[in-house]
């Protein structure tokens, strides 16, 4: 048995365990169909670890997998960037033989070729179940309604080894695929390196040409370059985890910068040029010292080393470079590097301001980063006190119900109390970034938090779980509903606005929100079934594609104004 394999096959019953029920109910899954339910256990391992989502509830709402899935097992849609928008697809076979050895299938690799081409073209006619057929509606709306552009990333996943090279000419051989799709072999052994815990990174870091070094507040700094066949040694050696650990970018495939990156890389002409074109890497470790008798050429010895802005110009020339034995073509070929060692004392806290103020080539995750606030720190006690417990960083676990996470907040708060439930799926990369004062604010309370995500809670559960006859439109309307819940909830307690809700009065509201929380429920499905019906002449029956866009844009809003709440029950 390969070791690896095992450790996977472990947390694959765990998972088991944990969701048999889900499986069940949730995909029809036999009772006693073990092989199933190992599948989608491995599946939704694969979907947490690869989106680095805090909940296994969380993967499994992105599962499709099922009949006339089209070889889709998951699906995740990013925010809108620039105009373009990342997908990420997967697809899972798990083996009962744990060693290893099993390559992933050619006829899989075929059914996703097969997929990338007709989903993603809006004039193709597919049959899909209706999980998946909801996805891609709503991602096809984007496409021709808004004039996106997606990048589509397929990670392949399995406890064995990567697809054979008859299988890699079926993806070569797509040219629509070029600088748009990016298939992805993730096995037992990426999983194992992407959810062990890191180790401090001390290398041997080689310099090309002459470096500026430069010593204050405590501190000191390099800044020089380092050949591209350096940072391919660096990720190859130590791992992306260990070096990334505090890169607040993720890596999901090659969206437009990395493929810009790998062009300049793979093209001869401009190749001595990389260094004027990229921005550069930043890092820092805990000490770094070197021969300060020699001009130049340095070889600089560090401790602690981190990758702190760049990840995607590392994980990009690694992978550009991993295939070629032969790499004196890029002897010349450098990236600028800027090498902080920060004091032990507050060096936390500085990191994270200097990774901030770097990262800017992308809309980033800053929730870990904005974790120490005085603000999110305020709401820890306040709703601690209130009985519930609240988590300003993230943490991989299984959650309570009194366990609310600061990303659960900032979207029931944004939903519910700042009235904009079309910007909580859709552009939730600015819940810590732009949007964050707004969501933050100086008079939220734990009171209105607590009270938000309980809403919240229940039109997401209603949401993923909807009874037979449901109206088309609410895989798309969860954060709508909540704020119609919020609306009534307020008319209930009599109060004007939601600074009227206060430690003082948070258990009458929570009672009402326990005891009459369907009631609110089923009549804010009834308002916006009506406002459809003021929007098209279709109503609820508009095209998915339609109704998608609608809820994204927030087109329903004017007409969920305070005065449709007149005569709701």
């Amino acid at each position: 048995m390969n070791i690896n394999a095992g450790i996977v096959d472990q947390w694959v019953s765990g998972i088991v365990e944990r969701h048999e029920t889900d499986f069940t109910a949730r995909f029809s899954v036999g009772e006693d169909d073990k092989t199933k339910k190992r599948s989608l256990a491995f599946l939704s391992l694969c979907v947490q670890t690869l989106l680095d989502l805090d909940k296994e509830e969380d993967a499994l709402d992105l599962i499709t997998e099922g009949g006339d899935d089209f070889g889709v097992d998951a699906i995740e849609v990013s925010d809108i960037q620039e105009g373009e928008f990342t997908v990420n697809l997967f697809q899972a076979k798990y083996k009962k033989s744990l060693d290893g050895t099993s390559a992933f299938p050619e006829n899989a690799i075929a059914k996703a070729v097969q997929a990338v081409s007709c989903l993603f073209d809006p004039q193709s006619r597919v049959t899909l179940n209706e999980r998946l057929r909801v996805r891609i509606e709503d991602i096809r709306s984007y496409i021709c309604r808004d004039g996106k552009i997606p990048h589509v990333c397929f990670f392949c996943c399995n406890n064995g080894l990567k697809w054979t090279d008859a299988a890699q000419r079926l993806i070569d051989k797509e040219e629509r695929f070029k600088n748009r799709v990016t298939f992805i072999h993730v096995n037992h052994n990426e999983l194992i390196r992407l959810r062990s815990s890191s180790n401090p990174v001390d290398a041997v870091l080689s310099f090309k040409g002459k470096i500026l070094v430069e010593d204050f507040s405590y501190s000191r700094i390099i800044i020089g370059k380092i050949p591209v066949a350096e940072v391919k040694r660096l990720i190859i050696e130590y791992g992306e985890k260990r070096l990334l650990e505090r890169n607040i970018r993720r890596f999901l495939g090659f969206v437009r910068v990395n493929h810009a990156i790998r062009e300049t890389l793979t093209d001869d002409s401009q190749r001595q040029n990389f260094y004027f074109f990229n921005n550069g890497i930043t890092l820092t470790c805990s000490k770094f010292d070197y021969n300060t008798l020699q001009e130049k050429e340095h070889l600089v010895r560090v401790k602690g080393l981190q990758v702190i802005n760049g990840g995607q110009t590392c994980r990009t020339i690694a992978e550009t470079l991993k295939p070629l034995d032969d790499l004196t073509p890029f002897a010349e070929t450098c990236v600028l590097v800027r090498l902080y060692q920060l004091p032990d004392e507050n060096s936390d806290d500085l990191v994270s301001r200097i990774t901030i103020a770097t990262n800017s080539q992308n809309p980033v995750n800053l929730r870990d980063l904005h974790s120490n606030d005085d603000c999110q720190r305020r709401l820890e006690e306040s709703i601690n006190q209130l009985g519930f417990i609240y988590l300003r960083q993230r943490v991989r676990k299984r959650f309570t119900p009194q366990e609310i996470t600061s990303s659960v907040a900032a979207e029931a708060v944004l939903a519910v109390w700042c009235q904009k439930p079309h910007k909580v799926k859709f552009q939730s990369q600015e819940h810590f970034d732009h949007l964050y004062d707004e969501i933050f604010t100086g008079s939220l309370s734990g009171t209105h938090v607590v009270l938000a995500v309980l809403l919240y809670r229940k039109a997401e559960t209603y949401r993923k779980a909807p009874p037979q006859g449901s109206p088309p439109f609410l895989p798309y309307a969860g954060a709508f509903i909540a704020m119609l819940m919020g609306r009534l909830l307020l008319r209930d307690m009599d109060c004007a606005d939601e600074n009227a809700l206060t430690h003082l009065n948070f258990a009458q509201a929570k009672e009402l929100v326990d005891t009459r929380g369907c009631d609110y429920l089923r009549t804010a499905v009834a308002l916006i079934e009506q406002a459809l019906a003021r929007l098209y002449v279709e109503g609820t029956h508009a095209p998915l594609q339609q109704l998608a866009a609608t809820f994204r844009r927030g087109d329903l809003l004017e007409y969920l104004n305070g005065d449709s709440m007149d005569g709701a029950v």
